[in-house]
């Protein structure tokens, strides 16, 4: 029966091989799927699927009667809101 030890030296040897054959065998990966991309004409896109925004749209809260311009509450105030009343620009 081996012990606990034992088997921890075993994962640690193994995580270190595996290690070192990643490291060896990724460059040839790395030229094989550049290879694939360029006689294909491979795309971003067809490689990982149409990337998502991440970003959720945010509603607009203020608005400038003025301008048109808009702004979601989010971040630094537009000036055209400075010394001004917040509630007279909410839409």
């Amino acid at each position: 029966m081996t012990s606990l030890q034992e088997l921890l030296a075993q994962k640690e040897a193994l995580e270190q091989q595996i290690a070192q054959i990643k490291k060896a065998e990724r460059a040839d990966a790395l030229q094989n799927a550049r290879s694939l991309i360029d006689t294909f004409d491979l795309t971003v896109d067809e490689l990982f699927g149409k990337q998502k925004s991440t970003g959720k749209a945010v509603a607009v809260k203020y608005r400038n009667p003025e301008t048109g311009e808009t702004w979601t509450g989010r971040g630094r105030a537009p000036r055209w809101l400075e010394g001004k009343s917040r509630e007279d620009f909410a839409v």
